[in-house]
């Protein structure tokens, strides 16, 4: 139930990082929750090899490269589907900013509603 949720939270907040932000576009719901199930994929499956490749350079930066990274993961999933644009680079910086944000606060709340049964 709870990851049902969290596609659902992230869905939304991938809509309201494209009503926010004139880099990324997505049409409608169903675009956002495709979008989101690539992103949650990419992110389990690619980042974490990105992350082992790129360690040297994320530890040069003291950490910031993974910003870079996001980014990435953020554009890819632009690249991958068909509804769901994403402008360029800084477009993909910025709007994967935001979604992490979104997300970090999208997994406390979801933690504290589940934790309490």
């Amino acid at each position: 139930m709870k990851l049902i949720a969290k596609w659902l939270l992230s869905a939304i907040a991938l809509l309201f990082v494209a009503n926010i932000y004139t880099g990324v576009s997505v049409p409608d719901f169903t675009t956002a929750l495709l979008a989101a199930l690539v992103l949650g994929l990419l992110n389990m499956l690619v980042r974490p090899v990105l992350v082992v490749l790129t360690f040297p350079v994320t530890l040069v930066t003291l950490g910031l490269f993974l910003f870079v990274i996001n980014a990435l993961m953020f554009w890819a999933a632009s690249g991958l589907l068909q509804g769901f644009q994403v402008r360029g680079f800084g477009a993909a910086l910025l709007g994967s900013l935001i979604y992490s944000f979104l997300g970090v606060i999208i997994d406390s709340a979801l933690e504290r509603l589940f934790s309490k049964k």
